[in-house]
Formats: structure tokens, C-alpha cells, sequence
């Protein structure tokens, strides 16, 4: 018991390494991209170049692998042995495969249609710029298609250092190529560098695979009743990722229209500041939720299956709301840090961070929609999530419609935040109405204190970086240091408030807190 706790915390461990410097690539990578293109012509055609073959992959066939291969290959894997698992698993990459070819060669075949569907440049030269380096990224799609079906195989295996490692390997190749190639090959070779990464990041999963035994071998037979449980299963759990691409893409094409287009570059540079920052939290606490609440599902354990929702909820809007205020706060110098500098100049810093202040909004819905649609599917109610998901789109439609025009940019993230909010409570009513929900008296008490305790914690962050920015002066140092000891002073603010008000998270991070103090 104890060596297989110590192998769990240990691959825990890893891959939270692992998982955490990609992200920090990432955003490295961002910077370079930044720095040398900006918010200008040729960054506006590449993100939404780049965007397209993303929003198709995340829409279609992220669900199918994430939520629906991994459980019914489980399944094979218990009931009849590695040979027929590895069997289905070579039917279904086999299926990924030519699906995902076949959407590769239309996306080549026919950018045009799809540019102009998700971008309105006013610029021509921009748009066929978009067009011609959509048919370069198009196939990312069959890459994607084929990686993350093999890190299907491996994840249902207890492998997952492999997986973990992908966005690692793409993003040192973009920055490889930044480092060196940028200057000779522009913008083209930058795409073909994102091409590069996308289809190592299958490669490296062929060695494990190998270890494990499994070779692929093409199987035709899509109508076994494996093949015919995902498909089964794919529907109502692709709603779940349509929303967030869908509104991305929404918000980029309304972008395409300010700025001269540089509205698509601030909305990417600050959505993917925020899905790194928000992302990372609310994947981890989902990742870990949803088969926990399959399990009291299965097993009829309503009662604790409601307990368990409550309490992460609970939790999780306890750590996400006072990093929304925070992040509100110190948008300006965290965007001028990480993004500032070359081409990236006050113009473009200034409509990113105001971008990310307002989105920064919608965190909390965010949070708590990932949780509830997971307890929705975890019971295999589908039709919940359909709704929320299509209202909350067209809400995203509508604000994006009447908001930009007056707003810009602000306009356009107060869009997104509102959407992924009404999706929060449009998940939330029918489990309250069927007394199944979070929303007791304690939980609404308790909310109202966080509210309190983030709304006091984002305004001493930002009086802090009032005091301190012209102390400490600009720069990356002086930003760095002026957002450290922000950041310090809104952890200590609201600790001290919540355990002041006495919540239960407030108080288990201070018992903690005491024992490694004893132990050291």
C-alpha cells in the first residue's frame, strides 16, 4: 500500500512538473511572438490561421479521445485482455486518422470560406495572408488526431509522462525556431515550426508505446460495439468543449474588426495569459473530480456524490476568486511583463491587459462550469449541458454584437466573461430545482465572505501597485518586483480575512501551515 502511494504521489509529482514548465514555455514562446510580431498584420493572420484547424480538433475529436476512447479501451483492457484492446485501439486511431485526413485536405483544399468565417479583416493583404497560411496549419488537425489518440493508449495505461512532455517538445521547437530561424523565415517558417512541434508530439509517444507492447495495426472494423459506444458517448460530451473555442473564435472575428485587426492578437496573447493562469487550476481539480463522482454515480452514493460537488466548488471558488481580482488588479505590468518589449509597444500592452482585466471576470464561471458539467456527465446527462451550451454561445453572440462597437476590446471580454457565466447558472438551476445543487444557506454565506475577502484582496493589490510602480520604476525588474510583492501582500490580506471569517479552507492551509512548522 504504501509503495504504490509513494509510486502515485511520485508520477503525481512528475507530470505536475512536467505539465507546469510547458506552461511557462508557453508563455516564453508567447513572448517571442510578441516581441517580434506584435499586434501587427502578419500576427493577426497567424493566429487566426493557427486558430482555425484548433477550434475544429477541440469541437470534434478532443471529446471523442479525452471522454470516450479512454473509458470503453478501460473497459477492454479488463474484460478481454491487452490483444483486443490493443485491437479497438487500432480501430479507432484508424477512424481519427481518416476522419481527420479527410478534414485536413478540405481545410487545404477551401481556406477561404473558413478565414472569412472567423475574420472580417478590413485589410485584404491580411486576409490572404490568413488564407494562405491556414492551408500551410491545416494539417495539425491529422497530427493532433493521431497524437492524442496514442496518448489515449498510454493514459489508460498509467503512462503519463509522455503525454505530459508534448507541449514541452512543440514549444521548444518554436522557440528553437525563434532563436534561429525567424529572422531568414518569417512568418511561414514560423507556421511550418508550430507544424514541426504538433507532429513530434506523436512521435515521442511511438517509444513508451513500444515498451508496452502495442504496434499499430489498421483496422477497418468502425461498426464493433466499442466503435459504436464512442460514438455513443461523443455526443453530449462534445457540448463541454465546444464553448470555449466557439467563443474564442466568435470573439476573434468581431477582434478582426478593431484596430486593424490587432483586436484578434490582444484577445490571443490575453486568452492564453488567462487559460495558463485559470486553466491550470481548474483542469487539475477536474481532472481529478470527475472519475471520483463516476465512481459514487455507479455506485448510487447520491448523498456523497452531492457532498463531494459541494465541497469542490466550495474550494475551488475560494482559490479562483480572489486570483480574478487579482489578476483585475495587476493586468497592466503582469501583460508588460511577460509580453512587453520589440514590438510589443505601449499600444499593444494597453489593449491586451484592458482585454484581460474584464475577461478576468468570467474566472469564476469558468471554474464552475468545468466542475458541474463533469457531475453532469458523470451521471450521462447530456442534455443539461446541450442547453447551457448553446444559450451561453448565443449570449456571447448577442453581447459581442452590441458591446464592440461601443466598448472595443472591453466589449468583446465582458462577452466572453458573461457567457462562461451563464453557463455556470444555467447548469446550476436544474440541480437546484431538483435539490441537488451547492446552494445552502452555509455555501451562499460562505460565498458572500470570499466575495468580500477577493473584492478587499484585488484593491490592496492594486493600491500596493500604486504606491510601488513609481518607487521601483519601469523595466522587467522593476515589474517583477512590484508584482512579487503584490502578489505576497494579496496572499497575506486574504488569508488573514478568511481566517477571520472563518472559512473551512482558511483554517485547513493554517493547520497545515503548523504542522510543517513542527516537522521542520
Amino acid at each position: 500500500m504504501d509503495a504504490g502511494h509513494s509510486k502515485a504521489t511520485k508520477t503525481i509529482t512528475t507530470v505536475m512538473v512536467i505539465t507546469l514548465l510547458g506552461k511557462v514555455l508557453g508563455l516564453y514562446r508567447d513572448r517571442l511572438l510578441a516581441v517580434h510580431y506584435s499586434v501587427g498584420m502578419q500576427a493577426n493572420a497567424f493566429f487566426t490561421a493557427s486558430r482555425i484547424p484548433r477550434v475544429f480538433f477541440d469541437a470534434v475529436f478532443a471529446s471523442a479521445i479525452a471522454a470516450c476512447f479512454i473509458p470503453v479501451f478501460s473497459e477492454y483492457l479488463e474484460q478481454k485482455g491487452k490483444k483486443e484492446a490493443f485491437r479497438f485501439a487500432g480501430c479507432f486511431i484508424t477512424a481519427i486518422s481518416l476522419l481527420t485526413a479527410l478534414l485536413t485536405a478540405l481545410g487545404m483544399l477551401f481556406p477561404q470560406p473558413l478565414v472569412a468565417l472567423f475574420a472580417d479583416y478590413s485589410d485584404p493583404q491580411t486576409t490572404a495572408l490568413a488564407v494562405s497560411l491556414t492551408r500551410v496549419m491545416f494539417p495539425t488537425v491529422f497530427f493532433s488526431g493521431v497524437a492524442f489518440s496514442l496518448v489515449g493508449v498510454l493514459q489508460a495505461q498509467d503512462h503519463f509522462t509522455a503525454p505530459a512532455l508534448m507541449s514541452t517538445l512543440s514549444n521548444l521547437v518554436i522557440i528553437l525556431y525563434f532563436w534561429t530561424g525567424d529572422s531568414k523565415l518569417g512568418i511561414y517558417g514560423l507556421a511550418g515550426a508550430y507544424l514541426l512541434g504538433w507532429l513530434l508530439q506523436g512521435v515521442i509517444q511511438v517509444p513508451p508505446l513500444g515498451r508496452l507492447g502495442y504496434r499499430y495495426r489498421p483496422d477497418f472494423h468502425f461498426f464493433s460495439p466499442g466503435m459504436k459506444k464512442v460514438f455513443t458517448l461523443m455526443a453530449p460530451v462534445m457540448v463541454s468543449t465546444w464553448v470555449q473555442p466557439i467563443t474564442l473564435a466568435i470573439n476573434s472575428r468581431f477582434g478582426s474588426q478593431l484596430y486593424d485587426g490587432a483586436g484578434v492578437s490582444a484577445l490571443e496573447y490575453s486568452s492564453n495569459l488567462y487559460l495558463v493562469i485559470t486553466g491550470t487550476f481548474i483542469l487539475s481539480v477536474t481532472n481529478v473530480i470527475f472519475p471520483k463522482l463516476s465512481r459514487l454515480t455507479a455506485g448510487g452514493q447520491e448523498s456523497a456524490f452531492r457532498d463531494t460537488l459541494r465541497q469542490t466548488v466550495h474550494s475551488s471558488l475560494f482559490f479562483v476568486l480572489p486570483m480574478s481580482a487579482g489578476l483585475m488588479a495587476v493586468s497592466r505590468p503582469l501583460i508588460s511583463l511577460i509580453y512587453g518589449g520589440g514590438a510589443f509597444d505601449q499600444f499593444a500592452v494597453d489593449i491586451t491587459s484592458t482585454a484581460l482585466i474584464w475577461m478576468s471576470l468570467g474566472m469564476a464561471g469558468y471554474a464552475v462550469q468545468n466542475i458541474l458539467s463533469r457531475a453532469y456527465f458523470a451521471r450521462q446527462e447530456g442534455r443539461a449541458p446541450l442547453v447551457a451550451g448553446a444559450v451561453s454561445i448565443g449570449v456571447n453572440i448577442l453581447l459581442c454584437a452590441v458591446l464592440t462597437g461601443p466598448l472595443e476590446v472591453t466589449g468583446l471580454a465582458i462577452a466572453s466573461a458573461a457567457s462562461s457565466t451563464v453557463y455556470a447558472l444555467l447548469l446550476l438551476i436544474p440541480m437546484e430545482h431538483r435539490g441537488e445543487g451547492v446552494l445552502d444557506r452555509p455555501f451562499v454565506g460562505d460565498l458572500g465572505k470570499m466575495l468580500l475577502s477577493a473584492l478587499v484582496t484585488g484593491l490592496c493589490a492594486w493600491g500596493g501597485l500604486s504606491l510601488l510602480s513609481p518607487l521601483l520604476g519601469g523595466g522587467k525588474l522593476g515589474e517583477l518586483l512590484c508584482l512579487g510583492v503584490c502578489a505576497l501582500v494579496g496572499v497575506a490580506v486574504y488569508a488573514l480575512l478568511t481566517l477571520l471569517l472563518g472559512l473551512q479552507e482558511a483554517r485547513l492551509g493554517l493547520d497545515l501551515v503548523k504542522r510543517l512548522i513542527k516537522r521542520g
